[in-house]
Order: C-alpha cells, then sequence, then structure tokens
C-alpha cells in the first residue's frame, strides 16, 4: 500500500530536521503522488470541488476575453494558457473564436500548459473538438513560442511561498516540525536562502512585532522563464493581490495572507492533512511589474478585474450570447453570470487584472 504524503514528510522531518514552509507547501500541492493538484480522479474545480474559478462561474469570462485577445493581436494568434486546469478557460475561448471570430480561430494556436497529467488529460477530453488548433504541454520549457498571448488565471497564488516573521530577535522563516505526537507544527530559523533578505531590502520591508508575511520568489523565476522564450507580444496575469504598502500592512494582515480551501471553506489547520485541501496566496502586485519591467515588459493595463471586463466588451459580449439563446435557462445563466462578473462587491472585484506588453 502506497505511503502517503504526509507519512513521507514526517519521515523527511524525522530523518533531516525540520524543512522550510516553501518546501512543504511544494509538496502539499505538486507533490507527484500525493500533492493537491496531481491527484488523479479529485474534484477541484466547480461546485462539487473546493473552489470555482471565473470561468467555471461565467462562460462570459473567457469570451470576453477572447473578444480582447482578437483586438490585441492581428492575424495569427497564439494564445498559451498556463495553469490551463480541466480546460474551461481555453474551451470558452476556443468556441468564441470558432463562432464569433471564424477567420481567427482559422489561423490561431492555443497551447494548453499544465503541470498536473489528471488535469491535462481532463482537458484534452474536453477540448477534443477544437482537433489541431490544441497542443498540450506539462511545462513551458516544452513550449516554442516567439510571439503571441501568455495567459493565466489563479496561478501565481498557487506558488509555494516562504514565510517570515518578525520577533524579538529579529526576522526568522517559518519552518515546519513535529511535536511529540508527529504532529506537524510551525518552529522558526534562519532564512533558508539569500534572496529571502535581498528581497526585504529591494522593497523596503519593516515588520512590526509579531507579524508574518510571504514571499513569493518563484514569482521572479516564471517571469525569466517566460521572457526567455516569448521576446515579443503579450503577457496577461489575472489573479488576487496587492501592491507591497497593503500586502505587508501589519494592520490589515498580522498574520499574512495563506489560507487553505476546501468544499469552499477555509481550512482550520493549514498543516495538516497536506495534500488534501488547496492552498494559496495573495500575490505582490509590485513585484510582479517591477520585476517585468527589468525584462522589458511594460505595463499597458492594470485594473480591478469588473472594471477590466466592463472595458474588454462583455456587455456587447451578453448581448450577443442572450440573441443566441436557445432557451429561457440559458438567458438566466448568462444574466446570473454577467452579475457576478461585475457588481459590486462580487467575486470580481476581489481581482485584478494585469496585462504587460514587449516589442
Amino acid at each position: 500500500m502506497p505511503v502517503s504524503l504526509s507519512e513521507r514528510l514526517r519521515e523527511l522531518i524525522r530523518r533531516e530536521g525540520s524543512i522550510t514552509f516553501h518546501d512543504w507547501m511544494k509538496a502539499a500541492l505538486y507533490d507527484p503522488q500525493g500533492g493537491y493538484y496531481q491527484q488523479a480522479g479529485r474534484q477541484r474545480w466547480g461546485r462539487k470541488g473546493d473552489y470555482r474559478t471565473s470561468p467555471e462561474r461565467s462562460e462570459l469570462f473567457a469570451a470576453t476575453f477572447a473578444r480582447y485577445f482578437v483586438k490585441l493581436i492581428e492575424g495569427h494568434l497564439t494564445i498559451v494558457e498556463s495553469g490551463a486546469g480541466e480546460g474551461s478557460f481555453a474551451a470558452g475561448v476556443l468556441r468564441t473564436l470558432r463562432d464569433q471570430f471564424p477567420a481567427r480561430f482559422a489561423e490561431t494556436r492555443y497551447v494548453v500548459c499544465e503541470l498536473s497529467d489528471d488535469a491535462r488529460r481532463r482537458a484534452q477530453e474536453r477540448l477534443s473538438e477544437f482537433g489541431e488548433r490544441v497542443e498540450y504541454c506539462s511545462d513551458w520549457d516544452q513550449v516554442s513560442v516567439d510571439s503571441g498571448i501568455y495567459f493565466s488565471n489563479e496561478l501565481l497564488d498557487a506558488f509555494p511561498v516562504h514565510r517570515l516573521v518578525q520577533s524579538d530577535d529579529g526576522l526568522s522563516e517559518l519552518y515546519v516540525s513535529l511535536d511529540a505526537n508527529g504532529e506537524f507544527v510551525w518552529s522558526t530559523g534562519p532564512f533558508s536562502t539569500p534572496p529571502l533578505a535581498e528581497f526585504i531590502n529591494a522593497y523596503s520591508i519593516e515588520l512590526k512585532q509579531g507579524q508574518i508575511i510571504e514571499i513569493n520568489l518563484a514569482i521572479d523565476d516564471w517571469l525569466s522563464a517566460v521572457s526567455e522564450k516569448l521576446k515579443k507580444g503579450f503577457l496577461i496575469t489575472v489573479d488576487y493581490g496587492a501592491e507591497v504598502e497593503e500586502l505587508y500592512d501589519p494592520t490589515l494582515r498580522p498574520d499574512g495572507t495563506l489560507r487553505g480551501f476546501s468544499g469552499h471553506g477555509f481550512v482550520d489547520n493549514l498543516l495538516a492533512d497536506p495534500g488534501e485541501y488547496d492552498l494559496t496566496t495573495t500575490i505582490n502586485w509590485t513585484q510582479v511589474k517591477s520585476v517585468g519591467e527589468k525584462l522589458g515588459w511594460s505595463v499597458i493595463e492594470f485594473a480591478l478585474q469588473d472594471k477590466f471586463l466592463l472595458n474588454a466588451g462583455l456587455p456587447e459580449q451578453l448581448q450577443y450570447q442572450l440573441a443566441h439563446a436557445q432557451t429561457e435557462a440559458e438567458k438566466v445563466s448568462l444574466t446570473t453570470g454577467a452579475r457576478e462578473m461585475i457588481l459590486p462587491g462580487g467575486m470580481a472585484s476581489s481581482f485584478q487584472v494585469l496585462v504587460q506588453k514587449r516589442s
């Protein structure tokens, strides 16, 4: 019988000592056998899963982005979607292009980039109707793209993070250890890697006593990897984040932003049962912009998701789909989804869209 991820992590800690939360989170989400995103057959998305992303909440989300893509680039359209999941967004974009912009669809190349074998298999089944328009890969290194659009939705918030805490003795990193009963517990130790101190200095971060923050060093590596291949085009990032001053404000987030989701609810003990729930953190938009700028990416749009969708053509897309809806149920679904996407206080108002360009 396979050894569970929890037991393998316990054995690792007993053998080698405490591990950084970064390494613990990486295993909890991406371990090939027991990681949350890697488990075959697990229902992660939708009403029966642990969370719902915008593409699952309304078909208008992907359809509006399809309209935006058409306006953004003339001629041949190459779209790379990283962290594509089971293909909800890709299906909506490709369906919209095929039905409303057939000439553009005929010259579209859509690359589904998804680390999880299980999710990639589901995406292939879902997108089979689009045939040769779609390619699949498990890693960005496998893709050959010089120019085009690189799109991600709720990707960066799932990168493993380091956690730091301010104490009387100064800044420490949070590690994961075992108590006398073999349960996972928090502990502290020195910084595990020099870039953590460099990050603190670069963004002039000052913590209050007892304050905890997360640092997502993987964002820098991700931007560098994308930039090595995508010489020109657009980098479109949809996620929930904040600028550095707000993100690390001790009055707003004294305990950081780490949270876990299971069955659409919050997980109380974030160290219990690794691999059994989603883990996520709020991203640092200041970091994404400044690192991108160093790599040659200029910001052309940055807005709350609801405002972005309104400006990108969601009302026009809604009218089109209402006119072509076959049943009243379809019309109700469309209008309900539209309200969720654009009404103040809805899901979309918690997200932001960043569009960066490199010529």
